[in-house]
């Protein structure tokens, strides 16, 4: 129960920010519009699968997902130079507890946010089928890792510093070595190799083959996302834990 209550408030905060809240959400869908447009004006003799909607909507669904890192990590930060964690802290949640209640809102931001994106690239081509509900949730899945990555940062960092980390590089990161702008088998070599090693290019991988029905992919590119998070979590809950015992980390 306290984790909800904890996780309501939190959903509370976010919302007391609706530009910050809209252009999270709503970003992914401009670029899905932008791009699906500048793909129709492509010559068919051009051959470029690039733009195809097919390839856009899943690396965009991954691509919003990215933005819950900023949240996640801002309204952490946020709360920990404020008193609020401070008194917080003498209550008898645990880091846990901490944890889970700024991870469920996040969740469900995700689930709003893939489930308009991809209604959205069905307006633009794409198939809507049952495949789609589970397109919805493996994106739910993938954005743990951002979810995750955003609370480690936060838990380390003040708002402004995360900002620059979650909000400027690791969405630049995500959606260069993820395939999202530029197909990865076009530039092979070792940027593929890198790609390969890190969890983004997977994410997106695992929502293109779910929205495809090829669901025997789905669960090795998951394998490796999850890997990442858990990782990432684990982290998170220690260097939390940590700030919650006054220890410097």
């Amino acid at each position: 129960m306290r984790i909800l209550l904890f996780a309501r408030r939190n959903t509370k905060e976010v919302l007391r920010d609706p530009i910050n809240f809209f252009f999270g959400l709503g970003f992914p869908i401009i670029l899905l519009i932008l791009l699906s447009i500048i793909n129709n004006a492509i010559p068919p003799e051009a051959e470029n699968p690039m733009f195809e909607i097919r390839n856009l909507a899943p690396g965009l669904a991954m691509f919003g997902s990215v933005f819950m890192a900023l949240f996640s990590g801002m309204l952490l930060s946020k709360d920990r130079t404020s008193s609020f964690l401070m008194r917080l802290f003498t209550s008898p949640m645990t880091s846990v507890d901490f944890i889970l209640g700024y991870t469920l809102p996040m969740l469900a931001m995700t689930i709003v946010q893939a489930a308009i994106t991809l209604l959205t690239a069905g307006a633009f081509g794409l198939e809507i089928t049952i495949n789609f509900l589970f397109a919805v949730i493996v994106t739910a899945l993938t954005s743990l890792l951002f979810v995750g990555t955003g609370l480690l940062f936060g838990s380390l960092m003040n708002d402004k510093a995360v900002g620059g980390v979650c909000g400027a590089l690791l969405t630049n990161v995500a959606g260069w070595l993820s395939g999202v702008f530029i197909p990865i088998d076009l530039i092979g070599g070792a940027f593929k190799k890198i790609t390969n090693i890190l969890p983004f290019y997977h994410s997106v991988e695992a929502i293109r083959s779910t929205l495809s029905g090829n669901f025997g992919h789905v669960f090795s590119h998951l394998t490796v996302v999850m890997s990442y998070t858990i990782v990432i979590f684990v982290l998170a809950i220690i260097v939390f834990q940590r700030r919650m015992n006054g220890e410097k980390v």
